[in-house]
C-alpha cells in the first residue's frame, strides 16, 4: 500500500489525505473537495498552485501551463503533482462556494439511446444512466467517457441539465484519428453500454452574480454553453445574455431554433451567429448573422465587455483569441470562465 501524507490548503484551511500513488487533484475529488481545474492533463494551468512547504513532484505537464521559472519559484499543477511528504499548498484560484459543495464524482454505467449528426463533423450522443439510474452534475461541467474495449477515456461536456437526470447529451466534434469520435460512424450503436465518470470542470454559472453575461462558443464548445442557456431558461434567470457562436458557414450552425426559443424566456437575450467563411442575409425577426471570426464580432458589438461576466468554450485558437481580447479590454480575470480543448482527452 502506498504511503499516505497530509495536504493543508491555504488560505482556505482545508486538510486532506493523499497517497503517493495518486495525483493531488484526484485525491481531492475522491474526498469531495472540488479544487479549481480544467483539462486535468497538465495543459491548461487552471489548477496551478504554490507549494509553501513539502516534497511535491510533477510529471507529464506542458511548460506552457507551468514554465521553468514558475516551477523554480514553487508553482505546481495539482493535476500532475504527487506528494511525497506532508505539504502546505497555497491555492491561487478557488471558489469557496464549490470547494466543499461540489457534486461528488460518480461512476455511471450508461446505455446509448441516440446518435445524430448535427453538422458534417458534430454528432449528438445521447445516453441514459443505467446504474445508478440518474447522473448528477452542474450545467457547464464535463465527464470522462470510456472508449469501449479499452482502458482509455475521452472528456466531453454535457449539453443537458438536471431537469432530465435520466437523459444526458454530449455534442462531439469528429476529428481525423479521434479514438472516440471515430467510433460514432459505425462502431457505437443504440443499445451499447458506455461507462461515464464525472462530473468535472468549473465552467458553471456563478449563482448570485448580477453582471450581464456574454457567452462565446465555437464547434463542440456549443455543449456547455447550451447547458448554461438551458439552465438559465429553466430557472427563470433575469440576467442579460448575449450569445456569440462562431462557425465557418451556415451549414455549421445547429440548434438555432431551440436557442432562439430558450432566449424568448430570458429578460434580454441576443444570439449572434458569426460566420468566418461566408455571409448570408439575416432572416428577418430571427437570427442575427455577422461576418467574421467570433472574437472580431464580439469586439465590434460589446464595447463594454469589461463590465460583463464572460463564459467561453471552443477550440484553442478561438479561446486564445478571446482571452487576448478580454485582456486588451481590461476585463477582470474573475469575470472570465472558460473551457479549452487542449489535448486528446477532448477528442
Amino acid at each position: 500500500m502506498a504511503d499516505k501524507h497530509r495536504i493543508n490548503f491555504e488560505p482556505v484551511d482545508i486538510e486532506m489525505e493523499v497517497g503517493e500513488d495518486e495525483y493531488i487533484l484526484d485525491a481531492a475529488f475522491r474526498q469531495g473537495i472540488h479544487l479549481m481545474h480544467g483539462c486535468r492533463e497538465g495543459r491548461c494551468s487552471a489548477c496551478k498552485s504554490f507549494v509553501l512547504d513539502g516534497d511535491i513532484q510533477m510529471e507529464n505537464y506542458s511548460t506552457f501551463a507551468c514554465n521553468e521559472s514558475e516551477v523554480d519559484e514553487g508553482m505546481v499543477l495539482l493535476c500532475r503533482s504527487t506528494a511525497y511528504s506532508d505539504c502546505t499548498i497555497e491555492l491561487l484560484n478557488f471558489d469557496e462556494d464549490e470547494l466543499l459543495g461540489g457534486v461528488p464524482i460518480q461512476d455511471v454505467r450508461t446505455q446509448v439511446t441516440g446518435i445524430e449528426s448535427m453538422t458534417k463533423d458534430i454528432v449528438s450522443l445521447r445516453l441514459q444512466p443505467v446504474e445508478p439510474a440518474a447522473y448528477e452534475f452542474r450545467p457547464g461541467q464535463y465527464a470522462d467517457l470510456k472508449i469501449p474495449g479499452t482502458e482509455e477515456h475521452r472528456s466531453f461536456s454535457m449539453a443537458t441539465t438536471q431537469s432530465t437526470p435520466g437523459h444526458i447529451e454530449f455534442l462531439i466534434k469528429k476529428y481525423p484519428g479521434g479514438k472516440f469520435a471515430g467510433l460514432l460512424d459505425d462502431a457505437i450503436s443504440v443499445g451499447d453500454e458506455i461507462s461515464l465518470t464525472g462530473p468535472y470542470g468549473s465552467f458553471t454559472l456563478k449563482e448570485g452574480h448580477v453582471l450581464p453575461i456574454v457567452l462565446i462558443g465555437g464547434g463542440a464548445g456549443m455543449a456547455p454553453v447550451l447547458s448554461l442557456l438551458r439552465h438559465m431558461s429553466e430557472t427563470g434567470n433575469t440576467r442579460s445574455v448575449h450569445f456569440y457562436y462562431g462557425a465557418r458557414t451556415p451549414a455549421d450552425l445547429f440548434y438555432v431554433d431551440e436557442i432562439l426559443r430558450l432566449g424568448e424566456g430570458l429578460t434580454d437575450f441576443t444570439f449572434v451567429a458569426c460566420l468566418s467563411e461566408s455571409m448570408v442575409p439575416e432572416p428577418a425577426g430571427s437570427i442575427v448573422v455577422e461576418e467574421g471570426n467570433v472574437t472580431d464580432v464580439v469586439s465590434r458589438r460589446e464595447p463594454d465587455i469589461g463590465r460583463t461576466e464572460v463564459y467561453l468554450c471552443g477550440p484553442p485558437p478561438m479561446v486564445d483569441a478571446a482571452l487576448a481580447l478580454l485582456e486588451a479590454t481590461g476585463t477582470p480575470s474573475d469575470q472570465i470562465f472558460y473551457d479549452k480543448f487542449t489535448s486528446p482527452a477532448f477528442e
